[in-house]
């Protein structure tokens, strides 16, 4: 028995001008929807260029409300071509109250759902922790006409609690709009273990939660607001890996793409009872987890 769905993982360029980056997404979505898509998944704040490589008040302004034009074009479109798109947006929840924002719109344009970011990262050239709140929605995912998707948010990529949270809670698929780069200064070693690293812990996120997963990362150079010399090159690689963890599909590391996946959510099920990792989690033994740390 299968239970077969087309998705669609849309790998885009973005530049400073909002209204553009937006227009680029719908085309993406519509030529996504043409060819069969029924997922549609964007990758993270592909409204707007990657703002978080420096920290300027002035660039608060580049969010807004949920709804606002954004989420509005995205719903339309959603309802308009029958399709369920995950969408990344910087929400202005209140005055001085920002977040991270993945939105699931349902095929007929209805909102299924939101997740808010939970890890929020800081570090040189990603100082999201001066603009995002972290998210106040916890794990939960999300139900739709294609299924119930595991919806997470970049950095939450690196941590399995977040992964095997989704799980718990039935999530059919596990789905990552991304926004990873390199450093241009870092030596070419050093950006093939950050890649390999970041394809890696996320296929292992899929073994172990006998799940598929989807990872939506942008693509190409964005220059540092204060020192255009410098910046981050976004390495792409979108890909999708079955409940083994397997490499399904993966993108360019250098060009947008829309990378098709025909992924079977049936198999999921074969694949939990070879290796019921869930039946043999010793959950009377893991009571450490909640501590910051075993001291």
């Amino acid at each position: 028995m299968t239970r077969l769905i087309r998705t669609a993982l849309i790998q885009q360029r973005c530049g400073n001008d909002k209204g553009a980056n937006l227009e680029r997404s719908c085309a993406m979505i519509r030529r996504a929807a043409a060819d069969g898509a029924a997922l549609v998944v964007l990758q993270e704040l592909h409204a707007g260029p990657y703002f978080c490589q420096v920290e300027d008040p002035a660039l608060f302004d580049m969010a807004e409300p949920i709804p606002g034009a954004a989420s509005r074009a995205i719903a339309g479109l959603a309802g308009e071509l029958g399709v369920v798109v995950v969408a990344s947006l910087f929400e202005r929840r209140a005055p001085g109250l920002y977040h991270n924002t993945a939105v699931v719109f349902e095929k007929d344009g209805s909102t299924a759902g939101v997740y808010r970011k939970m890890h929020i990262p800081d570090d040189p050239g990603f100082y999201e922790k001066f603009y995002f709140t972290p998210g106040d929605l916890g794990f939960n995912p999300i139900k739709t006409s294609v299924g119930t998707l595991g919806v997470l948010v970049c950095w939450d990529q690196w941590y399995p609690e977040a992964a095997r949270m989704m799980a718990l809670a039935g999530a059919d698929l596990l789905i990552y709009p991304t926004a990873i780069g390199w450093d241009p200064a870092d030596g070419t070693a050093e950006q093939e273990r950050q890649r390999d690293a970041w394809i890696t812990v996320q296929r292992g996120h899929a073994v172990a939660n006998g799940l598929p997963l989807l990872a939506v990362n942008r693509v190409g150079f964005e220059p540092s607001p204060l020192h255009p010399e410098t910046g981050i090159r976004f390495w792409g690689s979108s890909f999708a890996a079955g409940p083994q963890g397997e490499l399904l599909a993966e993108a360019s590391r250098e060009d947008e793409e829309i990378l098709l996946v025909d992924l079977d959510l049936a198999r999921s099920e074969t694949v939990r009872r070879i290796w019921p990792f869930l039946r043999d989690r010793r959950i009377d033994a893991y009571g450490d987890l909640v501590k910051r740390f075993r001291d």
